[in-house]
């Protein structure tokens, strides 16, 4: 089974067509750190974060980790920590995404991994499959409304990739 983003607001898999919304500007096949673009390719996925304080664990066959607020994604193309989950600490100097937010967006989210393994400077990071409730464009990300996410998430196992157009 595979996961297709197969236009900038349509995501299948099985028998179910889900309205997502990707990047602002598009899909790229030479994504760069913050163009707003969406990285095309096929990729593995990581694990399902979720904000426990604020919704029930997912019922996924992924490795669910709860959310806590001193959690990050770096975004610091000079860290040696680029595009990986963090620590967030008060004299912190690299640049990061917090991952407890005030907004719902991160209320549950899987990581793509792209750009993931070694990761290349500059090429992208943060790249998530999160939640959004009016489809409004992404910073390079794919969201989907909480409902169609739960259900994705029970559909889907450590082995799936997803193909992005």
């Amino acid at each position: 089974m595979i996961i297709i983003v197969k236009n900038k607001d349509t995501l299948l898999i099985d028998d179910f067509k889900f309205k997502c919304c990707i990047g602002k500007k598009g899909f790229s096949n030479k994504k760069v750190e913050g163009d707003l673009t969406t990285p095309k390719g096929i990729f593995n996925l990581g694990n399902i974060y979720y904000r426990s304080d604020r919704v029930q664990k997912p019922f996924s066959k992924l490795k669910s980790i709860s959310i806590k607020k001193n959690m990050g994604w770096c975004d610091d193309p000079n860290s040696k920590f680029y595009n990986k989950l963090i620590k967030i600490k008060k004299n912190l100097k690299i640049s990061h995404e917090k991952l407890y937010r005030k907004d719902h967006k991160y209320d549950f989210f899987i990581l793509i991994k792209y750009n993931y393994k070694n990761p290349i400077k500059l090429k992208g990071s943060a790249i998530f499959l999160h939640l959004t409730k009016n489809y409004l464009p992404t910073k390079g990300c794919i969201a989907l409304c909480k409902k169609d996410f739960l259900i994705l998430a029970k559909l889907i196992n450590k082995k799936i990739r997803i193909k992005i157009n």
